[in-house]
């Protein structure tokens, strides 16, 4: 069940500090997310009739020309996983890809070349060319 991911091209001066609205077994949030994305993984939520027991798994992994790429889908928590909520989302990530994504704002984003979740991430040297990869 993936929900689709855009590649942020550029970096914010601004800082959104993570919400640290705490589930009873989850820590701090490392992540933030934007309304409007917090409202998109909600209506996808309902829509795909995605169970509780599922959060949503924030994912760096390798590959693309530059380096990595995210990934996020609808997952089962495991062990290892670092699991935080924010603005009622349940999201868990795993700890080589939460070194990656500190600081990171996931944002909804619609415009001309499609409709996507985007990373702000402050971590992010440099991105390629087609805008699906990145370099820290």
């Amino acid at each position: 069940m993936s929900v689709g991911t855009t590649e942020d091209t550029t970096t914010h001066s601004h800082s959104h500090a993570p919400a640290t609205e705490a589930a009873p077994d989850a820590e701090p949030a490392m992540v933030a997310l934007s309304d409007k994305a917090a409202e998109k993984i909600a209506e996808i939520r309902g829509e795909e009739s995605i169970e509780d027991s599922y959060a949503l798994r924030l994912k760096v992994q390798g590959g693309g020309c530059s380096g990595f790429s995210y990934d996020l889908y609808f997952d089962q928590p495991q062990e290892m996983d670092r699991s935080f909520e924010v603005k009622g989302v349940k999201l868990i990530c795993d700890q080589m890809s939460l070194m990656y994504l500190m600081g990171t704002e996931v944002d909804y984003v619609e415009g001309l070349h499609g409709a996507g979740f985007k990373f702000n991430n402050p971590n992010v040297k440099s991105t390629c060319g087609c805008g699906s990869s990145f370099s820290v």
